[in-house]
C-alpha cells in the first residue's frame, strides 16, 4: 500500500520528512521551496487516490502560483503541528 492511499499515512510520511528537513538543518525558506516542488510534481504527475487528495489537487490546479505556496506552506503547518 502506497502512503498516498491513506490521508492520515500522507500525513505522517510528510511530517516525518519535515522532521528529518529541520534535523538536517534545513531552514523554512527551503522546506517550504521543497514543498511546493513536492505539490508541482504531485499536481502533474500522480492521480490523488482519496478525498483529501482530489480536493488539494483541484485547489492547486485553480490557484495561481502565489497560492500554490501558500497551499503547500499550510500543509507543511499542518504536518508540523502534528
Amino acid at each position: 500500500m502506497s502512503v498516498l492511499d491513506n490521508w492520515e499515512q500522507w500525513k505522517d510520511f510528510l511530517g516525518g520528512r519535515l522532521d528529518q528537513a529541520k534535523k538536517e538543518g534545513m531552514n523554512e525558506h527551503v522546506v517550504s521551496d521543497l514543498a511546493y516542488q513536492v505539490g508541482e510534481y504531485l499536481a502533474g504527475q500522480v492521480e490523488p487516490k482519496n478525498e483529501q487528495e482530489r480536493v488539494l489537487s483541484d485547489l492547486w490546479k485553480v490557484a495561481d502560483e502565489k497560492e500554490q505556496h501558500a497551499i503547500a506552506n499550510m500543509m507543511v503547518k499542518l504536518v508540523d503541528q502534528q
